[in-house]
């Protein structure tokens, strides 16, 4: 064992730096604490631990002080908690001159494959100059754990399937100037780029995948996260209702969630099943980060608990995969990618509903105190459209006086006018707006 992880750290430290797409994802600036890189399978999270080793090295760190450690390796099998410390040994062994001298940058992948690696990561952190970055799948390194099991030692980035603006750049096509200063033809292209995402997604490998190979790959993705994640993980008694549960959630992008109305599916059906289970999938799913879910605006916990839930996909892509209907439409896919935006963007998000009955979107709540009310729409042709979707963010900013109002559509040339405070916003141009990291 001592031998081969000499010899994959002597490679690792050797190997090239693989081409990646640049992600726009925010690093913590706390010193002293683990960064824990986290989300669902496959949206590129060790190629993101490359691009921290490549920022590094543009900042003149030595490559020697940047070790890229995968722990997914059938040679590693039967690899503990204890045996960690030997990447440690045997890294310090072949670079004596870093230990306690420099701060070297340890970034181990796939650790949730070592038993007992939290208390290697916490002893690490307190005896060792090393600055920790772990990552892994989210079958074992899920929010709650880190949080449990580092005590207050760990920070987390969450990283998504590529944001429209990292779609452009990975085709070569991000656009350099503001998008609404584009010309003619480049505000068509750029149009006709955004109808492809909101039904292409933005998982790095269904990028340029014909229609039949990407929905084989993400229906993979979604198999393997139900069953490793979900299913083996938690020991699913009932993986009939759990999977029926998923594919409902990822078939109705946007729509309301009520466990009690989907249990009562289920009886008729004939699948028993308890309440307190269901919500257990559905907590389950959050984890395996398949799907996001936002509660009720509302001061009172009790009114969040007993009014139903809105669920969108985490990734548009996954869509049309699920729905056979077509009854999901452009409009629910734009209001997915302008939840997962918000996501990025560090905001606390719920959906408003006015005394009246009226429904908004989204209240966003960011970290500086500013509030943003959003409603999104694919288009607003209609005036009766038009009056229902003015009406209900006018009055929903009544309960929320500090928030500025927003309404989000993909042909804003048909939108007709806006009341003066209504910020009205052409989708690709919102999302290109600002950077998330």
């Amino acid at each position: 064992m001592r031998e081969l992880i000499r010899q994959k750290i002597v490679d690792s430290l050797a190997a090239p730096l693989p081409e990646f797409t640049r992600r726009d994802i925010r690093l913590p600036g706390v010193r002293g604490k683990a960064v824990a890189v986290i989300g669902m399978r496959r949206t590129g999270k060790t190629t993101f631990l490359w691009q921290v080793v490549a920022d590094r090295l543009a900042r003149g760190n030595a490559r020697q002080g940047l070790l890229y450690f995968s722990l997914e390796d059938e040679r590693l099998a039967g690899i503990t908690g204890r045996d960690l410390g030997l990447v440690v040994e045997e890294y310090y062994r072949l670079y004596p001159e870093w230990r306690d001298r420099k701060r070297a940058v340890f970034l181990l992948d796939e650790i949730q494959n070592v038993p007992n690696w939290e208390a290697f990561a916490r002893r690490l952190l307190d005896t060792e100059r090393i600055e920790l970055f772990l990552s892994g799948s989210s079958a074992r390194l899920l929010s709650r754990e880190v949080a449990t099991s580092m005590r207050g030692r760990a920070m987390e980035v969450l990283v998504h399937p590529f944001s429209f603006r990292e779609y452009l750049r990975h085709s070569g096509r991000e656009p350099e100037r503001d998008p609404r200063r584009l010309p003619k033809a480049g505000r068509s292209a750029l149009d006709k780029a955004f109808r492809e995402y909101l039904t292409e997604g933005g998982f790095p490998e269904a990028q340029g995948l014909i229609v039949r190979d990407r929905f084989e790959l993400l229906r993979g993705y979604v198999d393997v996260a139900l069953l490793r994640d979900v299913v083996e993980r938690h020991g699913v008694s009932q993986p009939v209702a759990l999977r029926w549960m998923a594919r409902h959630l990822l078939a109705n992008p946007a729509g309301s969630f009520s466990v009690n109305k989907f249990h009562k599916d289920l009886k008729s059906q004939g699948i028993s099943i308890g309440k307190d289970t269901l919500h257990s999938y559905l907590a389950w799913l959050e984890d395996a980060f398949l799907i996001r879910t936002v509660s009720l605006a509302s001061r009172s916990e009790r009114r969040r608990m007993v009014n139903p839930r809105k669920a969108y996909p985490v990734d548009p892509g996954l869509i049309p995969v699920f729905d056979r209907s077509g009854g999901a439409g452009r409009g629910h896919a734009l209001e997915s990618l302008v939840y997962l935006e918000l996501e990025r963007r560090g905001a606390e998000i719920a959906y408003v509903r006015t005394q009246d009955g009226f429904e908004v979107d989204f209240l966003a709540h960011y970290p500086g105190g500013r509030q943003e009310l959003l409603q999104v729409c694919a288009d607003l042709d209609s005036p009766a459209t038009r009056e229902r979707e003015v009406r209900a963010l006018m009055q929903a900013a009544r309960e929320h006086p500090r928030a500025g109002l927003n309404v989000i559509v993909l042909q804003p040339e048909t939108a007709g006018e806006m009341p003066r405070q209504v910020a009205l916003h052409w989708a690709p141009a919102w999302l290109l707006a600002e950077k998330a990291g």
